[in-house]
């Protein structure tokens, strides 16, 4: 197959890099409008309980969440006339504009203490957005609030509220994908001529890089037009593309020139290039690919839109590294080392480089080097052990962005816990019984107030009359109550109060509404697809590189070292995101939490990035066995021929991750670092030590297969075939591959 795919591609060469040039043109064209129609949010299971209670309360009650709430601080006193009248005008002017459905102040609801600050310099206009709206209809609205309001020099407003959040949020994306380009690409390049030396071979991978992202925003563009995709997507998708297709290329281009230097044609050189290294390449994008598309069975659109995303992202680089890519070798051909820099490497000692002696010396002592090499592993992961998990809020942004300053005013310079109210629902009860209800409500531990039909409750006592009219607390077949806490509502203590209501005895199920209920149904739903994601990604990579290899414990031993690789990365995101530590140097804020859906995301894209590492080894290692090397030989060649490569790889890909680390958006940072110590962690530890220890204590037993299967893989693997073009088969490639390798290198 491969071989036709080489072949194919040399004959074609011109029609596909005409062919390839238009899709870059049109993904540039139509790839623009990715960012319109990508979403905010996707954190909530809409199946979850706490969905369904904030369906009830906008459906049965006109009950939501303020979406944005208004800090008013004006030039006066809060109790001046021309402060009345000037806050009576920026309510009627919110309250008027369309998709907002009310506006409630503090003057209107007669003064409250709730909804003024401390120092009394503060006032509150709680505002809700249509609830018959979907997202983007909302997120427009809140977009023309903010925009069409006109300051006024005795009114000074903040917005706040998950609105301005999450609309500053999708700005602040944008800017930290543009930041994260600026730095990467040139710094690639700068990479890429060192690594290859050579001007002409440095700019093929990152043409194919370039490719890959504007295909990613093609891609983007057409499933955001579909389908729910989330904004976040955009950052992690356009470093899959660009990471991916100049790693990828990486291989290629460095296998073209080792092909030349073996004395094979161009032609052949390309043909041989992706019969080799394509076929690994396609594989391992498979994988990727397959680990991503895990993330497709979470009910959460976050996660769900890095499987659609991811999974065409990968597909894009990979055929432009096995496709476009050997067409502008078979243009380039050996002009490939043209614009020269400095001495023409030598030629590599495949038995006696200083990879392949690092490997002997391994393999010479293998239970101790993976002893030392997992014990280190799993104490670099122990942190994560005391992970707590969040959802984002309004400290994901900067500081000093006006979404986040107006939140953290709310937060410090208000002593009412107002804006942390959750309702509750519940269905098919009585008047007496809501009472009662809200009795038992309020005299829960880290309760401080419930509003309900029957009047103001604290500590199971009934303090004052219903804050609004009791009808407003009922509705054809269920009751509403509107909780305060005395804890932060993410918290551990606010996660287990929303368990504590849940689990109360009484004549009906109460439903929970607000973040604390959102966080704990994500965790719950996370949690409970975990198996199903395992098993997907655990299988796939099993099925997918026995293909390849041929060998039953291969694919075991690259799970088990990929699962210890990542416990680095798992303990440096608690030590760091969760503590604190660089956290100015980041310059973020830790909250003492991760989001929740950072480790799911996390494992996926890693899972699948330390494959592909896994896969160029042992698929090289093979080939070297295959020519009749023993397992110890073969594994210290194969190190030796990609270990440079992977090396380098991984500090591409390092770039273009922790690239990222440099926006302004937190879990964006978590993201960017994060995958940037995996890759590191793999290449430089992993790869050179576990790999050949294992290697070595397994021995020849590592090619092993069952006779059935491995008739499997030899119809899959098949027998590689000249390749034909034009009339002439001796001068493009004299002998089948096999036969070729078989002369140029030394049988260990």
């Amino acid at each position: 197959m491969f071989t036709r795919l080489g072949t194919y591609t040399v004959r074609r060469r011109r029609p596909v890099l005409i062919a390839s040039v238009l899709f870059l043109v049109v993904a540039a064209v139509l790839g623009s409008g990715a960012f319109g129609v990508l979403k905010g949010g996707g954190f909530n299971d809409p199946r979850s309980e706490s969905s369904r209670a904030a369906e009830l309360l906008a459906t049965d009650f006109g009950q939501v969440s303020s979406d944005v709430i208004a800090v008013l601080t004006p030039a006066g006193s809060l109790d001046d006339e021309a402060t009345i009248s000037s806050a009576a005008d920026f309510t009627r002017f919110v309250a008027e504009t369309p998709g907002i459905v009310s506006a409630v102040s503090y003057w209107d609801l007669g003064r409250p203490a709730t909804l003024a600050s401390i120092d009394g310099e503060h006032a509150l206009v709680l505002i809700t957005v249509d609830p018959t709206l979907d997202e983007d209809g909302a997120d427009a609205a809140v977009d023309e609030l903010i925009a069409s309001y006109k300051a006024s020099s005795d009114l000074e407003v903040d917005w706040a509220g998950i609105g301005p959040v999450f609309n500053q949020i999708g700005v602040q994306v944008e800017n930290d994908l543009a930041i994260a380009q600026a730095i990467a690409i040139p710094i690639t390049l700068i990479l890429l001529v060192l690594i290859f030396r050579s001007v002409i071979a440095a700019s093929l991978p990152l043409v194919i890089g370039i490719l890959s992202i504007m295909g990613t925003f093609l891609a983007l563009f057409v499933i955001g037009s579909i389908t729910d995709v989330s904004i976040y997507a955009i950052n992690l998708t356009t470093a899959l593309g660009l990471g991916l297709g100049i790693d990828f290329s990486l291989f290629m281009v460095s296998r073209f020139r080792e092909e030349l230097a073996a004395g094979l044609s161009s032609d052949a050189a390309v043909v041989r290039t992706v019969e080799t290294a394509g076929r690994t390449i396609f594989f391992s994008g498979a994988t990727t690919m397959l680990s991503l598309s895990a993330l497709v069975v979470f009910p959460l659109y976050f996660l769900r839109s890095f499987a659609y995303a991811g999974v065409a992202t990968v597909a894009l680089a990979t055929i432009a590294a096995i496709v476009t890519l050997p067409a502008l070798l078979a243009v380039t051909g050996t002009r490939i080392n043209s614009l020269s820099l400095g001495r023409k490497p030598k030629e590599m000692d495949v038995d006696n480089g200083r990879l392949a002696r690092m490997a002997r010396a391994v393999m010479a002592r293998p239970i101790g080097v993976a002893s030392v090499v997992i014990a280190l592993l799993l104490l670099a992961g122990a942190p994560f052990l005391r992970a707590e998990f969040a959802t984002p809020d309004h400290r994901v942004l900067p500081e000093g962005n006006p979404a986040r300053d107006a939140n953290e005013l709310l937060r410090n310079e208000f002593a009412s816990t107002e804006s942390n109210a959750f309702g509750v629902v519940a269905v098919d009860i009585s008047d007496g019984e809501g009472d009662q209800m809200a009795v038992v409500l309020s005299s829960l531990d880290d309760v401080g107030r419930v509003d309900s039909g029957g009047g103001i409750f604290v500590a199971g006592q009934r303090v004052a009359d219903p804050i609004s009219d009791p009808a407003s607390f009922r509705s054809e077949t269920a009751t509403r109550f509107n909780v305060v806490p005395t804890v932060e509502p993410t918290s551990v203590e606010g996660q287990n109060l929303v368990r504590t209501i849940r689990d109360l005895d009484g004549p009906t199920e109460l439903l929970v509404a607000g973040s604390a209920a959102e966080l704990v149904d994500t965790k719950s739903a996370i949690a409970g697809r975990l198996p199903l994601v395992g098993g997907i990604i655990v299988f796939a990579t099993l099925g997918l590189m026995f293909l390849l290899l041929g060998s039953v414990l291969l694919p075991i031993k690259a799970i088990v070292l990929n699962l210890i690789s990542l416990t680095a990365t798992y303990g440096a995101m608690v030590l760091v995101f969760q503590d604190g530590y660089l956290s100015d140097f980041l310059g973020f804020t830790a909250t003492g939490a991760i989001d929740s859906t950072m480790p799911i995301l996390m494992f996926c894209v890693a899972f699948g990035l330390s494959i592909d590492y896994e896969v160029f080894l042992l698929s090289r290692i093979k080939e070297e066995h295959n020519l009749g090397a023993d397992t110890e030989t073969a594994t210290a060649r194969g190190i030796q021929r990609t270990g440079g490569i992977v090396t380098a790889s991984a500090l591409l890909l390092a770039v273009t991750f922790g690239a990222f680390a440099a926006g302004g958006t937190t879990f964006i940072k978590l993201f960017g670092l994060g995958l940037t110590v995996a890759v590191l962690t793999d290449a430089f530890f992993v790869r050179i030590t576990l790999v050949p220890a294992l290697m070595k204590l397994v021995g020849e037993r590592t090619w092993w297969a069952p006779a059935w299967l491995a008739r499997i893989h030899q119809r899959v693997e098949g027998t590689p075939q000249p390749a034909v073009i034009g009339n002439d088969l001796t001068d493009l490639l004299p002998k089948t591959s096999i036969e070729s390798d078989r002369e140029r290198l030394p049988v260990g």
